[in-house]
């Protein structure tokens, strides 16, 4: 289930990378291709910003996952408590690093995207 999310986000934001290589493409006049390449990038910008701060969010729970784990070996109230914290914990671990993976998805595109943009508002 997780490849398939990544093969998701992969194939939406490559659908995205064409509609807007498509689009800009369409536009003959140099002022509305501009305008639209502005726009995206503006966009672009938005969708970067909000993937940085999931990074933010993801070394936080990284930080609660080794704090977690260090309590539970300190506390150690029999083998069914620590047992499912441990599941508890590698399972929050696999799901940040799943959102990790996707927002490094997330970041190639959108800089695929600015470099598009830039080349055909300089072009």
């Amino acid at each position: 289930m997780k490849f398939l999310s990544y093969a998701y986000r992969f194939a939406s934001n490559f659908l995205f990378l064409a509609l807007v290589y498509y689009g800009l493409n369409l536009l003959d006049k140099y002022n509305e291709r501009a305008i639209a390449a502005v726009l995206v990038l503006i966009y672009a910008a938005m969708r970067a910003v909000s993937a940085l701060r999931s990074f933010y969010f993801y070394q936080r729970i990284e930080r609660l996952e080794v704090e977690t784990r260090r309590l539970a070996a300190a506390v150690g109230d029999g083998h069914s408590g620590s047992s499912q914290r441990k599941l508890v914990v590698n399972e929050v671990s696999g799901l940040r690093q799943a959102g990790e993976m996707k927002s490094y998805i997330d970041l190639l595109f959108l800089a695929l995207i600015v470099l598009l943009c830039v080349s055909k508002i300089v072009n």
